[in-house]
């Protein structure tokens, strides 16, 4: 079996081949695991069709998932910031907030078919409506297969001002 090439070009190749979102969690991904040296990122910079260029830029090395990346980007382009990986008191760290009080959270495709992760999460759903929260909760296969559903569940608690401190 002869050598890997260098995940930049790996990189390239999914920009060219399977799309944006398909690069930008692949690129999420590499930076988590600090597979892209600066080098490489300016490399792949030079060689990126322009229109994608941007995504180097607003990638972030704190993505949990490529499911997270997704979000993110999607919610981008909606004109939705959101911050990440967020320390909430007596929740612990939450995927996302918008705004002051809008937990988004995204889980996997194994996530809730264990009962006792399910469990675990409804607790901290409880514990941050206490704490004044609003908590929406989607699976892989909400964001990836219904995703206008997703965004009109996040959109109407914007537009009812979830995301706003009272």
């Amino acid at each position: 079996m002869g050598e890997l090439p260098p995940v930049a070009n790996v990189l390239l190749q999914m920009a060219t081949c399977c799309g944006t979102e398909a690069f930008f969690a692949a690129l999420e991904s590499a930076l988590r695991r600090a597979l892209l040296p600066i080098d490489g990122r300016r490399w792949l910079e030079r060689r990126l069709p322009a229109e994608m260029r941007w995504l180097l830029a607003f990638a972030r090395s704190d993505a949990d998932s490529g499911l997270e990346s997704l979000i993110r980007l999607r919610l981008h382009h909606l004109g939705i910031t959101v911050r990440t990986q967020v320390a909430v008191d007596r929740v612990g760290e939450v995927d996302f907030v918008i705004g002051d009080r809008l937990i988004v959270e995204a889980d996997g495709r194994e996530n809730h078919e264990r009962e006792r992760e399910r469990q675990k999460d409804l607790r901290r759903d409880a514990l941050a409506a206490a704490a004044g929260y609003t908590t929406l909760r989607f699976t892989y296969a909400l964001v990836v297969g219904e995703w206008s559903v997703v965004e009109a569940a996040i959109l109407g608690m914007m537009a009812r001002g979830a995301h706003l401190a009272p």
